[in-house]
């Protein structure tokens, strides 16, 4: 599956686009934005983008009214047939949200069920009961999606429903060319729905990606050879940040032990789950953690840990963003362009690396060392051995263990000269931009080393341990065994 080695970037286009909270009815052609965007996508490493709703909708996008037109807010079709195919032009795959549970009140079928009640066709597609009444006066009561009643519970053991959802599928994969998609509240899903949902998707489009929402339980329901390839990491989100916060990686060494370790009841191993450290519904990891020098730190224990990395827009340069009780707004905004700095070239230099391993993609999982304040862990395979040290102190440390032993290279390191690389990229891209210059002759003149320079800067970074490591304050390192 080709999402296993990729790097994924979540857009909510709504907020992105800067798109009106309400459906004020007026087309305007801001999806095109995406696009504008697929550049810096590229060059960031991205395989694939996910897109939050992007269908017509009454407000937020989770409350379709129809599945086969683009937002007018956003856009038209054409839009995003342009969007889709300059992504792809830069190498970017494309993974819509698939909201099946449930649609708004605006949805075209439930608005003849208002219409008509019991003798509109449509009524067996929801969860409905005409004894009752709805808090909105509708002379029926209906299932809503956990007691959000603008929510609309469609009702996938209808098969005239799947039929209908399955369509839709079809003609964006036909029309659009998507590659993907993200099941949202999958939890909530039928299990036949998403067999289906597979099977179809697979003849379809063969290496077609699925992967799902999923806050708690069980991952291994749907996420298998029927259903989906993959889902929502949020046992290990919450002990990623909660680990630092508390500073103790006891806890997210224990939930990583726990899903990929070496013992035969750890109970993910060989899956892929998506990884992430914030998105749309939870507040940003600038805000939420309580030390900022632990920032780059916890994108360096996402990149190494066992998962498909998934980065929210605008968090890759430590954009902040707190939930409110009552709305997201303040972590949907609008930027006019990328704001990338050091933390941006760092992450930059996660990607390449992690997409170029086995290890860090396929790779077991295996805790070496393990302290309150510092973390290693190592991720193999048959070809190939990687060791991250974390340190989250503001003090060096020097972490002991018979395991580390042997003749390593120095593959990654934080702090770096990422600051530098960031620095020589803004040069680069404003010298693009005035047209005065090219790349190479913006570079600095010392950036160029000489061949005695790279040969002693290479050895530099071949490392021999002798059941030692040491740790720098704040620190992330990638060792890879020679």
């Amino acid at each position: 599956m080709w999402a296993y080695n990729e790097t994924f970037y979540q857009i909510y286009p709504i907020g992105f686009c800067g798109a009106p909270v309400h459906n004020d009815g007026v087309t305007a052609h801001r999806i095109l934005k995406i696009g504008e965007w697929a550049g810096y996508l590229q060059e960031l490493g991205i395989g694939s983008i996910i897109l939050n709703p992007i269908f017509e909708s009454d407000n937020h996008g989770y409350d379709t009214r129809d599945f086969t037109k683009i937002d007018c807010r956003l856009g038209t079709n054409d839009d995003f047939k342009k969007v889709c195919q300059t992504l792809h032009d830069h190498n970017v795959k494309i993974m819509l949200d698939g909201v099946f549970n449930h649609v708004g009140r605006g949805f075209w079928a439930f608005k003849d069920v208002q219409e008509k009640k019991w003798d509109s066709p449509y009524k067996d597609w929801f969860c409905i009961n005409f004894n009752g009444n709805s808090g909105y006066n509708d002379g029926f009561w209906y299932e809503g999606w956990e007691g959000h009643y603008e929510l609309v519970k469609l009702n996938l053991q209808n098969p005239a429903v799947v039929d209908y959802l399955l369509d839709c599928v079809k003609m964006w994969i036909e029309e659009f060319g998507i590659d993907g998609l993200r099941l949202d509240v999958a939890y909530s899903l039928d299990h036949n729905f998403m067999k289906r949902l597979r099977h179809f998707c697979e003849e379809l489009k063969p290496g077609f990606a699925l992967i799902g929402e999923v806050l708690f339980g069980d991952y291994n329901l749907i996420v298998n050879d029927e259903m989906l390839h993959s889902c929502t990491n949020y046992e290990c989100y919450k002990g990623i940040y909660s680990s630092f916060n508390s500073m103790n990686m006891f806890e997210i060494a224990h939930s990583l032990n726990r899903q990929y370790g070496p013992e035969q009841w750890c109970i993910y191993r060989g899956k892929h789950l998506m990884t992430f450290v914030d998105n749309h519904d939870v507040s940003r990891l600038a805000t939420i953690l309580t030390n900022k020098n632990h920032i780059s730190l916890a994108y360096g224990l996402l990149f190494g840990m066992p998962g498909i990395p998934c980065i929210y827009y605008g968090s890759e340069w430590g954009e902040e963003g707190a939930k409110a009780p009552d709305n997201d707004y303040a972590l949907r905004p609008c930027f006019e362009e990328p704001k990338p700095n050091e933390l941006t070239a760092f992450i930059k230099a996660l990607i390449a690396l992690r997409r170029e391993s086995d290890a860090l993609c396929n790779g077991t999982y295996h805790n070496v060392v393990i302290t309150n304040h510092q973390l290693v862990f190592e991720r193999r395979t048959d070809s190939e051995r990687v060791l991250v040290a974390i340190n989250a102190s503001d003090s060096e440390y020097t972490a002991g263990s018979h395991e580390l032993n042997g003749t390593f290279s120095r593959i990654l390191t934080y702090p770096g000269e990422f600051e530098a690389l960031a620095s020589e990229e803004a040069a680069i891209e404003d010298a693009e931009d005035k047209d005065t210059c090219s790349a190479a002759d913006d570079l600095p003149a010392d950036s160029a080393a000489d061949t005695s320079e790279s040969q002693e800067a290479a050895a530099a970074d071949i490392v021999t341990l002798n059941g030692q490591i040491t740790m720098p304050a704040y620190s992330v390192q990638y060792l890879k065994m020679q």
